[in-house]
């Protein structure tokens, strides 16, 4: 399934829009275009893996690269004081789409349960 084709994919090879806030080698970040706060950026892998339970202790330098890009994200977009970082992983966490992505959620005060 880690091969699979999505919407995902399509943005890293830019044959659908999106607006990229941050591009490297193996991240990509882009604004979420249903957004559940004033800032909801997306941060995927440019490798395809499905969903986090499907990374291997391959994935371990990749996994930890996505989370200082989530930082890194964070402070390009002013979220000084806070965000919530939300991993969906299957269909009981909530995934919608199968490639692993990170929401960063900011520029409100978050609640919780968040659902």
């Amino acid at each position: 399934m880690s091969n699979q084709e999505t919407i995902f994919s399509k943005i890293i090879r830019k044959e659908i829009p999106a607006d990229i806030v941050y591009e490297d080698d193996l991240a990509l970040a882009f604004r979420d275009i249903n957004a559940q706060a004033p800032v909801h950026i997306l941060v995927i892998s440019k490798k395809p893996i499905a969903k986090l339970s499907d990374a291997t202790p391959d994935d371990q330098a990749l996994l930890g690269h996505l989370l200082l890009t989530v930082k890194k994200v964070a402070e390009q977009a002013g979220l000084n004081n806070g965000y919530r970082l939300v991993v969906n992983t299957g269909d009981d966490g909530g995934q919608t789409v199968y490639h692993m992505h990170l929401h960063i959620l900011g520029g409100r005060q978050m609640t919780w349960p968040p659902g």
